[in-house]
């Protein structure tokens, strides 16, 4: 832990980590996108990300890391965080210093992450257990109609919306604040800023947007 033993270097690696999650997330997003107005395509997408060397071997172990990593750092800054403000702020007033979302990035946080437990549930799992476990032989067609199964239900669908909005809170902060973080603070630093708080509204309501168009339409 000496390479982030101080709170700069601690903010840095959790803004890019958070910024290397940002772009999976973009890919996650244009791959499912096609599901719903070419299931052919979504299946060969799907079909390379599961069998690819690549992807399966290098990739996922990486994103993996990147997701247990970013949110233990997160839980790390909150709770160092919250003992600064206790010695050196004995009349602390959030609200007169920060917006709401910043201040509760650690709860939007904790319902992202129980969300990630109900996707690796609901996909990852399963297909650990179809191609390891089970042993079946590849079939590059069944990736559309295991999505869409998944949507039948409401409960699970309204899960799914609910973990969407807390995901736009906590891009839209974030995201933007990652910037800062890193240092990134030149002439194109503002429309950064901008672009990450479209892209925190944008993305979270596009996978909205499957989600509710796979439930009403199968």
């Amino acid at each position: 832990m000496g390479i982030i033993s101080s709170s700069i270097a601690r903010k840095v690696a959790m803004a890019l980590s958070g910024l290397f999650l940002v772009l999976f997330l973009g890919q996650h997003f244009t791959i499912n996108l096609t599901s719903t107005f070419s299931p052919e395509t979504f299946n060969e997408f799907s079909h390379f990300m599961g069998t690819n060397f690549l992807v399966q071997a290098i990739l996922q172990p990486v994103l993996i890391f990147g997701v247990i990593f970013h949110f233990v750092m997160g839980f790390i800054l909150e709770i160092r965080n919250r003992s600064a403000r206790q010695i050196s702020y004995v009349s602390y007033k959030g609200s007169a210093n920060s917006s709401w979302v910043s201040r509760n990035m650690i709860y939007s946080g904790i319902v992202i992450l129980a969300f990630l437990g109900l996707h690796f549930y609901d996909f990852w799992f399963p297909e650990i257990a179809y191609k390891y476990i089970e042993g079946n032989p590849a079939d590059a067609t069944r990736y559309y109609g295991e999505l869409v199964e998944k949507f039948h239900s409401p409960v699970r669908t309204g899960l799914y919306v609910l973990s969407f909005i807390f995901l736009a809170l906590h891009l839209y902060h974030g995201f933007a604040s990652s910037f800062q973080s890193v240092g990134f603070n030149n002439k194109y630093a503002t429309a950064l800023k901008k672009f990450a708080k479209v892209y925190a509204i944008v993305i979270p309501a596009g996978f909205i947007f499957i989600a509710l168009f796979h439930h009403f339409n199968h």
